[in-house]
């Protein structure tokens, strides 16, 4: 759907590319630790994972603020936490990237289901042992993990 990149082609081959990190972008692997490395240094990054908000949006709420050091109005974290919704953020044209001009709505939405585990759906138990495999060659040197269930 976005046209600014190269054609996917089939799941298997793109997963693949993926894990060599065969991509325009580079590698996922190199990006992540990258920013997590940095995070380390400089301690005016934050980290949020998806699953975590999933799992307990307040306790995430109150994490970005403290992080800003600000302290919302009951009606103010209401409408946040309104407005953060995945639902809410699918629909909203500011982060749907529904205006951007390459990407291809006919194909697909950008944004997909937001659902934790959905990748159960997609891998096979071969593709995502070798996933696991691979994420935990490239990802030893970090501290980061990283939860795909809640």
């Amino acid at each position: 759907m976005n046209n600014a990149q190269p054609e996917p082609g089939d799941w298997p081959s793109f997963l693949q590319r993926f894990q060599e990190g065969k991509m325009a972008w580079g590698s996922w692997y190199d990006h992540v630790k990258g920013w997590w490395e940095k995070k380390q240094l400089y301690p005016k990054l934050l980290y949020l994972h998806y699953e975590d908000l999933a799992e307990d949006m307040d306790r995430e709420f109150d994490r970005v603020c403290s992080f800003l050091g600000v302290c919302p109005t009951e009606e103010e974290r209401h409408q946040v936490k309104e407005r953060v919704q995945f639902d809410a953020m699918k629909k909203n044209s500011m982060t749907n990237y529904s205006t951007v001009s390459v990407m291809d709505f006919k194909i697909s939405p950008f944004m997909r289901k937001g659902k934790v585990g959905d990748w159960k759906n997609h891998f096979t138990v071969y593709q995502n042992e070798q996933f696991d495999a691979e994420y935990q060659k490239k990802m030893m040197n970090t501290t980061l993990r990283f939860r795909t269930e809640i």
